[in-house]
């Protein structure tokens, strides 16, 4: 039999020195940093301005009169602030732990059970909120809840605690879901291979396991419901402003730095609860015990 041999080329290079294509980077772009910048000028100085301009003296939205903290000091003395502060906390409060606790259960029932029918259908139905508009919850929400009231003449703040906890949902099942689908299940197999019960098994292994993801959902509930202006303004009653629907009435009014000073306190609030929410997932990601 011939061998036959094929000569390289005496100016090709040898073989472990071709060199590889880098690997993909959208970084490397041209206009890239530009584009970065850009954005986020967009989304940080509206909200540098609201900060800034909530410390202004005059009573003009657009032109600086000096640094004051009058505006604080009008919004903390307003009583009408206050009521709908003290009522956006209970709402918020009410709304997250419901609608996490309702998170948490159907996010076991989907991801703790293995495939089963209908399945898909119920993932659907628990996110069915994120996926229709919110004015046709929210007009929904006020057809059927004017029914009940015409029968019951209830008019309390049980409205507004129940839409909200339904629209929080699937915003409190996703990190928990996330969470669960990223957990090993081999401490919980563990534990049911040492006889423990299932109650047990999920109060000693999964629920703490599960905590930072059921922390995250209740806070990501809380900041939806606090901020929610469509749904509370068709569900709520005479004399239930929130916050938010309090600030959107003083736009249709008279305007004044008081909404910058207002708005500036719930970004601070915010800020404390994310703050607080990353050390604690810190804290338990160090020390898992």
């Amino acid at each position: 039999m011939t061998e036959i041999r094929v000569a390289a080329a005496p100016d090709a290079p040898p073989l472990a020195a071709t060199r590889t294509a880098p690997p993909f980077s959208v970084t490397r772009m041209p206009g890239f940093g530009l584009v970065a910048v850009a954005s986020f000028a967009v989304l940080y100085l509206p909200i540098i301005t609201l900060v800034i301009f909530s410390f202004n003296a005059s009573t003009s939205m657009s032109s600086w009169g000096g640094l004051s903290l009058d505006w604080y000091r009008a919004a903390w003395r307003n009583e009408v602030v206050q009521e709908a502060t003290v009522r956006s906390l209970i709402l918020a409060t009410s709304a997250a732990v419901i609608s996490t606790t309702v998170a948490t259960l159907a996010a076991l029932g989907t991801t703790r059970q293995g495939r089963f029918p209908g399945r898909t259908a119920i993932y659907a139905m628990v996110n069915q909120p994120l996926m229709v508009p919110e004015i046709v919850t929210a007009v929904s929400l006020l057809i059927v809840f004017g029914f009940v009231r015409s029968l019951t003449g209830y008019q309390g703040l049980g409205y507004l605690i129940l839409a909200h906890s339904a629209f929080c949902v699937p915003f409190a099942y996703l990190p928990i879901r996330a969470r669960l689908e990223g957990m090993d299940r081999t401490l919980e197999l563990a534990a049911a291979d040492l006889y423990a019960s299932p109650v047990q098994a999920f109060r000693r292994i999964t629920l703490p396991l599960l905590a930072p993801g059921i922390m995250a959902g209740a806070m990501l509930a809380f900041v939806v419901s606090l901020d929610d202006v469509v749904i509370t303004e068709f569900v709520k009653s005479a004399g239930q402003d929130t916050l938010a629907t309090y600030m959107l009435g003083q736009f249709r009014r008279t305007l004044t730095p008081e909404v910058n000073a207002i708005s500036t306190a719930l970004l601070g609030f915010t800020l404390v609860l994310l703050t607080g929410f990353f050390l604690i997932t810190r804290k338990r990601a160090r020390d898992p015990r």
